[in-house]
């Protein structure tokens, strides 16, 4: 039997008006929507995070309303990754962990550390930026990964520096993002974004399937030949990788239903 790692798809956020009734059954009270999402996915990405603190209670709240093996992403304080220069960011970092982010438990996931599209990548400033990531948080151990935005970041160095300190880099399916599949963490970390809502699985069942075939070939250790990868010539480790991946940003209101279908695609034997 092929060891693999496991397989995790889900949404950004929990509260969307068009879900109601969608995906939230019409009866549904808005307070038990994170419960019910909990119950149909098996992972959420959470974007309150970038934009404001958090606080121990409410994490605590999130983590008792979803069940054993859910986990949440975590998108990191945008006072750490909005700056010019990132090695300044120590204070921004010790902050966003102070929130209380460790009373998710083993329901906390990884930690997205979002760029703008206007960020270029400069070896020195990551490298700085990268020493600054905790390796743990209240006993947890931690799961970084670097969504980068502008093209400069297809860099073989970029990987490199990725790799050295272990931080998955997100594969970004999108208009304008750059794609990169290279294995730089124990762990592989998707944003699916090209989705449309007049499809009622977002994506196409074909695509889909494709997309749960490459997930499989990233649990097992492996790149699939189909993505696009910076440092063609780095040859990491083949073992098996856990795998987070989001349905997220266009068709969004069909993003629960295309998770949901991936995910019994992806785990089908």
């Amino acid at each position: 039997m092929t060891i693999s790692g496991m397989i995790r798809a889900g949404i950004g956020g929990w509260t969307f008006e068009p879900w109601e009734g969608t995906f939230y059954p019409d009866d549904l009270p808005k307070k038990r929507q994170l419960e019910y999402a909990g119950s149909q996915l098996t992972t959420i990405e959470v974007n309150g995070t970038y934009y404001r603190g958090q606080t121990p209670a409410t994490f605590a709240k999130w983590a008792s309303e979803v069940p054993d093996g859910f986990v949440f992403a975590l998108k990191g304080s945008r006072y750490v990754t909005n700056r010019k220069v990132l090695g300044e960011a120590g204070e921004s970092v010790g902050k966003f962990f102070a929130t209380g982010v460790s009373e998710l438990g083993d329901k906390l996931g990884p930690i997205v550390w979002q760029f703008a599209p206007t960020k270029r990548f400069e070896t020195d400033d990551f490298a700085a930026f990268l020493k600054l990531l905790p390796s743990t948080s209240g006993g947890l151990t931690l799961r970084h990964v670097l969504e980068v935005r502008h093209a400069s970041f297809i860099d073989p160095d970029f990987v490199a520096l990725a790799r050295k300190h272990g931080v998955a880099i997100c594969y970004a399916h999108h208009a304008t993002y750059p794609e990169m599949a290279d294995l730089t963490a124990d762990f592989v970390y998707l944003r699916l974004q090209k989705g449309e809502d007049d499809i009622p699985t977002a994506y196409p069942p074909a695509e889909l399937q494709q997309w749960a075939d490459r997930a499989r070939t990233f649990a097992e250790g492996g790149v699939p030949a189909d993505l696009p990868v910076a440092a063609s010539d780095a040859k990491p480790k083949p073992e098996p990788r856990d795998v987070f991946v989001y349905f997220i940003h266009e068709g969004k209101i069909r993003a629960p239903q295309a998770a949901m279908t991936f995910q019994r695609l992806a785990v089908k034997a």
